[in-house]
């Protein structure tokens, strides 16, 4: 029988304190993950591990910097310490500080935009794989229907998200030797505080919809199924693909 069951699995979660990454947290948790919250601030991960502690799960929280490599290093030797493996990790952490156009974009916006959205995710999986290499492990990283048909005005978040999708499938490839399995969640517009520009902007919004088919923007919660499918054995033979979930948008 196919099982989603995650007990006695570890899975780290970046940007866990709200948003897509809390949804994904507290579904993990649900199905028995032993869930390490991870974000720059610690206010919102406490909330986020005290519902999942309230639910009967177990979770821990922990601050980092995804554009920090120091910050990693320390988080993935505390991992090792504590917990001596990895089995899940999800890259959900990301920024978009410029909304706008790409020719008024400075390089220090552009600078921002790379370092977490990108270069932190790869060089965080990067460091946990010496945490998978013995019993194996997946890997999901979590990046967008607009690296594919970038958005309006988030040409600079479009062209991290497509390197998220290249990212993972080169390292599907290249981990696949280790029993470590590489897959990316691609979600259409969802509403998170991260979006929130978007969608209180009633004409970018009315655009927005004008291309999804289902006429409405997803809940954080709707992306946290496709995770589960990547994160448990029900997907032990998935590497290297993409799951997006858009409403119908790249249809």
């Amino acid at each position: 029988m196919i099982s989603f069951e995650l007990t006695r699995k570890i899975a780290l979660i970046t940007g866990a304190s709200r948003g897509i990454g809390e949804a994904i947290a507290l579904n993990l948790a649900v199905y028995g993950a032993h869930c390490i919250l991870v974000s720059r601030k610690i206010e919102g991960l406490e909330t986020v591990k005290d519902k999942i502690v309230a639910a009967g799960g177990k979770a821990e929280a922990m601050v980092c910097h995804l554009g920090d490599l120091e910050q990693i290093e320390a988080l993935c030797d505390h991992v090792a310490k504590t917990y001596g493996n990895l089995d899940i990790l999800v890259n959900n952490a990301a920024v978009n500080p410029y909304l706008g156009l790409m020719t008024g974009a400075s390089p220090g916006v552009f600078d921002k935009t790379v370092e977490v959205n990108l270069k932190g995710p790869f060089f965080l999986i990067q460091k946990v794989v010496p945490l998978m290499e013995e019993t194996g492990g997946s890997i999901i990283n979590v990046a967008s229907v607009g690296g594919i048909s970038p958005g309006i005005y988030q040409g600079i978040y479009s062209i991290t998200k497509a390197g998220v999708i290249a990212m993972t499938k080169a390292y599907a490839k290249e981990l696949a030797p280790k029993k470590i399995r590489v897959n990316a969640l691609l979600p259409g517009l969802t509403e998170t505080r991260f979006s929130a520009a978007l969608i209180e902007n009633k004409e970018i919004y009315q655009t927005a919809l004008q291309r999804i088919p289902m006429k409405r923007h997803a809940q954080p919660e709707e992306m946290a199924g496709a995770v589960l499918y990547l994160a448990s054995d029900a997907a032990s033979f998935t590497t290297g693909t993409t799951i997006i979930c858009d409403g119908g948008m790249l249809a």
